[in-house]
């Protein structure tokens, strides 16, 4: 029989969290009411009824149950994804581990049962609640019982962010993960403290607690086993507060009599007899990091709130709902759908497909034209590309009895291996479009990103912005190049035209720049630039920025870039991290690669204005060195002296600096190339050929 300690309301309405994981354990608040909101007088009069009311129930129940033939619960449920696209955006395998976790654990099926303390073996429990990921969404529609939903509440976890979405709470068990829980691991409400606020209830967990793959770990992979413990009316095995080790828990108890009276434990001790007898430090209501087990007891107070009508936990488990969630039926085929490991590739690489749809899939058939193999019935397929192109994907499933097609827009886009040849001058102006095949565009929030533009630029009538607002803060967006061949490089040297404004003198948005020597694979950081510093080039400007001179655009070069990136399928991108500031300009992009054996340039300081390659066709490297920042213009004579080509570069730091100059339709013959800084007009002969 279950021994029913009464303790007062403020302790037994609590919110229960648990904070740990294996850097430490932090107990929760000795009071959570808080997360309810302001409560008046009267809402704490109804939770200390609702608590006497389940109290009552539960021993009632418990002796009307005695010795009653086992009876197996399902529980359907749901998991609301919130994120802002960053980790916390956890993968369906993820969210089926923990489910795969919760049914170990309440099935005694976990592995590491059989190790607890001996003496207490007999008590470990086979609870007999199974939870399912529901079939069918409150309007009966098909899905997997998964949610994801884009917010940056996801870094609040709070009862706003659950305001975002939310299914009937005595229909689903709704599981909120989110990049933060309120400051903890995991919380909830137990069934009294909720039973008039539906919209509070379920359970928020952070993403990296959340199963024991993916972004968690089998450590923290029983955050989920304990909360769903506190939301099915259990206490910690000392009672009714989040503070363990006190020495007064002593004296309090959790309404469980097979659970030995413990001040509670933030290790695992397990010899430990904090109160004149052995403690159960291996239950799942414990924060010791060795959590393996229920009691009986516990069992019996679990399955005695899911027949309860406190907080509707028992119509969640009624064939009524359990049919009306899909949950009690062979699931259906409803959707197909697939996902792949990569959609931009070199040629020769290889993409994974994966098979998301859903629900009982028996057979499968890929289409990938252009693709090795060209078919497969794999639910993994590994497919090769070896020419340039952009290949579509079909995917058709069959549960045996209907079959769909995915109408997914996907696409792999293949670039040159090897790359383009280098010099290679981006002033946009022939450009028709970000997705390709010169540019590429990662736009992960589907907001303002980088686009095309003809409001300003250094030179031509185009250049790429980021339409920077208040409201883009924490964002972040990516600007890919295609592929170069650097397979013959001595040095690669990476030029741009910037511009940038801030929206207040706070703002400190930041424009880096990376660099592959895979084809994108993995990215090496070689530049960094602040809005706090070098990246302001406009000053402070409130309304939206648009440079009008050329003494509002910045200019650098990235020279860092070290002979491991000399491969035939060098990347680069520009990587802009949102501040809320303003907007963002690029133009001029140039990449130089110098040719080995070209020109030896261990003299350049007696060679002041250097060109490479000469003679050259359509692009020629300038090389010059300036004493000073200054202002610099670069033109090319022809044979009488006529200017044909003029470029006013800005000002320019001191240094070593380099320039690709576009000869475009400049015809054969002979040139001179005339630049005028700081240390005076420098000349240099060119031939075109």
């Amino acid at each position: 029989m279950l021994k029913i300690l009464l303790v007062p309301a403020l302790l037994t309405a609590l919110a229960t969290t648990i904070v740990n994981g294996q850097d430490g354990v932090h107990p929760c608040g000795a009071n959570e009411l808080h997360r309810l909101g302001a409560l008046a007088p009267e809402d704490l009069q109804q939770i200390q009824a609702a608590d006497a009311e389940l109290e009552a129930f539960t021993v009632a129940w418990a002796e009307a149950n005695s010795g009653a033939e086992r009876v197996n619960y399902v529980i359907p449920v749901v998991f609301h994804i919130i994120h802002n696209y960053g980790p916390e955006n956890i993968s369906d395998e993820q969210v089926y581990d923990a489910i795969r976790v919760l049914n170990d654990d309440y099935n005694k099926l976990n592995l590491d049962w059989p190790n607890v303390r001996p003496e207490f073996l007999d008590l470990v429990a086979n609870v007999g609640i199974e939870f399912r990921l529901a079939t069918k969404d409150p309007n009966g529609n098909c899905t997997k019982g998964i949610t994801r939903t884009v917010s940056t509440l996801t870094n609040d976890g709070t009862q706003t962010m659950k305001n975002l979405i939310q299914w009937p709470r005595n229909k689903y068990l709704n599981i909120w993960v989110a990049a933060s829980a309120d400051g903890a691991a995991g919380y909830t409400f137990r069934p009294g403290s909720v039973t008039n606020n539906a919209g509070a209830d379920g359970i928020v967990v952070q993403h990296s607690y959340t199963g024991a793959i993916g972004t968690s770990s089998p450590s923290r992979s029983r955050t989920l086993t304990h909360e769903v413990g506190h939301w099915i009316n259990l206490q910690h095995t000392w009672g009714g507060t989040n503070d363990p080790a006190v020495a007064a828990n002593c004296n309090d108890d959790d309404g469980v009599s097979d659970t030995p009276n413990t001040i509670g434990w933030t290790n695992c001790t397990l010899s430990g007899t904090s109160c004149g007898s052995l403690d159960n430090v291996e239950n799942y209501m414990e924060y010791s990091y060795c959590s393996k087990m229920f009691t009986l007891g516990q069992k019996t107070r679990m399955l005695a709130s899911l027949n309860a009508s406190t907080s509707q936990r028992n119509q969640l488990t009624t064939p009524a709902n359990l049919s009306a969630t899909g949950v009690s039926a062979a699931p259906v085929l409803c959707a197909a759908e697939f996902d792949a490991n990569s959609t931009l590739i070199c040629a020769g690489s290889s993409v994974t497909f994966t098979d998301l749809s859903f629900h009982g899939v028996t057979t499968r058939n890929w289409n990938f034209p252009g693709g090795t193999p060209a078919t497969s019935t794999d639910a993994t397929p590994t497919i090769t590309y070896t020419e340039p192109g952009t290949y579509t994907v079909s995917l058709t499933v069959s549960d045996g009895s209907s079959t769909l097609t995915s109408t997914q827009n996907t696409s792999i886009i293949v670039m040159a291996n090897p790359g383009e040849a280098v010099p290679v001058v981006e002033g946009f102006e022939s450009v028709a479009a970000l997705n390709g095949p010169e540019w590429y565009v990662n736009n992960p929030t589907g907001g303002n990103t980088f686009a095309l533009t003809s409001t300003a630029s250094f030179s031509g009538s185009k250049s790429v912005r980021v339409l920077n607002t208040a409201a883009m803060d924490g964002t972040s967006d990516e600007l890919l190049s295609r592929t170069f061949d650097m397979s013959n490089a001595e040095d690669i040297v990476i030029s741009f035209r910037y511009a940038y404004a801030k929206r207040t003198s706070t703002s400190d948005d930041v424009l880096s720049l990376y660099v592959s020597n895979d084809c994108g694979n993995l990215w090496s950081l070689r530049k960094i630039m602040r809005g706090s510093n070098v990246l302001t080039t406009g000053g402070v400007v409130t309304s939206s920025f648009i440079p009008t001179s050329a003494s509002q655009w910045g200019y650098t070069e990235v020279t860092n870039i070290s002979s491991t990136s000399h491969v035939s399928n060098f990347r680069f991108k520009f990587v802009f991290d949102s501040n809320g500031g303003n907007n963002l300009y690029l133009d001029d992009i140039n990449i130089n690669g110098m040719p080995v054996g070209v020109e030896d340039l261990s003299n350049f300081s007696d060679r002041p204005l250097l060109l490479v390659p000469n003679p050259a066709t359509d692009r020629v490297q300038v090389r010059y060195a300036l004493s000073a920042s200054s202002r610099v213009r670069l033109d090319v004579l022809d044979a009488l002296g006529r200017q044909v080509r003029l470029n006013d570069l800005g000002t320019v730091p001191a240094g070593e600096r380099s320039f690709v100059l576009d000869l475009g339709a400049l015809a054969r013959g002979s040139y001179t190339v005339r630049l005028i800084g700081v240390n005076g007009t420098l000349t240099s002969r060119l031939v075109v050929e």
